[in-house]
């Protein structure tokens, strides 16, 4: 079998070498008569079958291509070596060509010898036409499988197989967001093509609106430096992060340490805690941000002493999803969230044990931040007791113990000091706690949203004061109450 590229459709660049192909072959085949070169062939006598009847037939392009690939391989091996089957596909055989591709590996494994001469690529006519050396960086990207995480500004970018408006459409939402709505981009049809080429440059947000797109259609996304652009991308951050922390950055970045953002980093974690409690996007996406610049320094920091980076970072992070989720990507199952979370849980000791952590501890209740929130870290605690049994086996003595630790209390209160005082306090908290856990409560989540009601509820009464001109010395606990109760009617 040989297949041959037809170029891009001008005859004057078609290869002598496939000419001479084409005109000694027994069969020609070819994969869409929708290609200015067919005119060529029909003008000189050459008479082709074409596949442009299975693109009917299939759901797919994916079928089509394994439908034509199949087509072809049956028919090499029925002629036999005596007479030549001769594919000619739009192009170079071996640019954006899948039915060559699947050629080659059906060939190999029947055994059928398998010749490939190139054509003109497509690529030829769009370096000359657009103007650019894909030396300066280039990426050539399939419309069909264009995904925004594919995408670097900083390479010229080729997309082609925009065979129609539907794909212009979804590659102009991929390209949105990485790019500006209002970037331009050069929607081109039939390059080289005299009398056929078309090359318009529109804003990104226009780009299905283009008329004329078809299967000679590709679209060219220009390389950029500019910020506007390569704002979205995360080496751009990392690039701003290791400028300000160089020699010729920032004077306070330069100085920081691990220690020294240590109290940055609990303040942004609570401030976007509050814009998650508050519900506030905007706010969130902010906050989000100062918390990836804190992991963003950190890494940098170790960065620089050759220790790990924030891509090592990454990389850890991506192999314990994966690791950690063998319902998704392995062969586990996992028909609620209780059996995601006990393959979780079963992944992760797996993988302590496989590095060895276990070894180093000598409690169950080892692993636990010692620098947590008191009440997140004695939810903590009592989960990890109660996975090895010491528990409580239902709701009602835990309320009892709640109960006796107020009793207690009480009692200290009457005839302890504040020290004593203090620790029956505690411990009535640890018996709250146990109660939040046996309610699916989590107690540092009820207590913030306790907090907020609060604060909602004394604002009212700030409200009500201020309208009648009147200050808290001016009101009284009686007063204060009633709207006290107004408010919660009201929330």
């Amino acid at each position: 079998m040989i297949v041959v590229g037809l170029g891009t459709g001008d005859p004057d660049q078609l290869t002598l070498g496939v000419w001479r192909r084409l005109q000694a072959a027994e069969h020609v085949f070819v994969r869409t008569e929708h290609h200015p070169m067919m005119s060529l062939l029909r003008d000189e006598g050459i008479t082709y079958q074409s596949f442009d009847y299975i693109y009917e037939e299939q759901e797919s392009f994916p079928d089509v291509y394994a439908a034509i690939a199949d087509e072809l391989t049956a028919r090499s091996l029925q002629a036999g070596p005596s007479q030549t089957i001769l594919y000619a596909v739009p192009g170079h055989p071996m640019v954006a060509e899948r039915t060559v591709q699947l050629l080659r590996e059906q060939c190999a494994a029947r055994h059928i010898s398998l010749t490939i001469l190139g054509g003109e690529s497509f690529l030829d006519q769009a370096f000359t036409r657009l103007g650019f050396d894909p030396i300066e960086g280039f990426a050539l990207l399939d419309a069909a499988e264009l995904k925004a995480s594919i995408l670097q500004p900083r390479l010229h970018t080729i997309i082609g197989q925009v065979y129609d408006t539907f794909t212009a459409s979804d590659v102009k939402l991929a390209l949105m967001e990485r790019y500006p709505d209002d970037f331009e981009v050069v929607v081109c049809h039939a390059l080289g093509v005299a009398g056929e080429e078309q090359m318009v440059k529109v804003p990104l947000y226009e780009l299905d609106r283009t008329p004329g797109i078809g299967n000679l259609t590709l679209i060219w996304v220009p390389r950029s430096d500019d910020d506007k652009v390569l704002g979205r991308s995360f080496d751009r951050l990392h690039e701003i992060v290791s400028i300000l922390r160089s020699p010729e950055g920032c004077p306070w970045d330069q100085e920081q340490t691990h220690q020294s953002l240590r109290v940055n980093f609990i303040e942004e974690l609570y401030e976007a805690l509050e814009a998650i409690d508050n519900d506030d996007p905007d706010g969130m996406c902010e906050e989000f941000g100062d918390v990836l610049l804190q992991v963003m320094l950190h890494s940098q920091m170790e960065e620089e002493t050759g220790a790990f980076s924030v891509y090592d970072v990454i990389e850890g992070l991506n192999e314990k999803l994966i690791f950690r989720h063998p319902h998704v990507f392995g062969e586990r199952a996992a028909g609620n969230s209780g059996e995601a979370l006990a393959n979780w849980e079963q992944m992760k000791a797996e993988e302590k044990k496989r590095k060895g952590r276990d070894q180093d501890r000598t409690s169950v209740l080892d692993g636990i931040p010692g620098d947590l929130p008191a009440l997140m870290k004695a939810y903590k605690l009592q989960k990890k007791a109660s996975k090895v049994g010491f528990d409580w086996g239902e709701l009602e003595p835990v309320l009892a113990k709640i109960a006796e630790e107020l009793d207690e209390l009480r009692e200290a209160i009457q005839i302890s000091d504040e020290q004593d005082q203090a620790g029956e306090l505690g411990d009535l908290l640890f018996a709250v706690v146990n109660a939040a856990r046996f309610i699916h409560a989590d107690p540092e989540e009820a207590l913030s949203r306790t907090n907020k009601k609060f604060k909602d509820r004394f604002s009212y009464i700030e409200d009500q004061l201020r309208i009648s001109g009147r200050t808290f010395d001016q009101t009284d606990l009686t007063e204060m109450d009633r709207w006290w109760e107004e408010a919660k009617t009201r929330s």
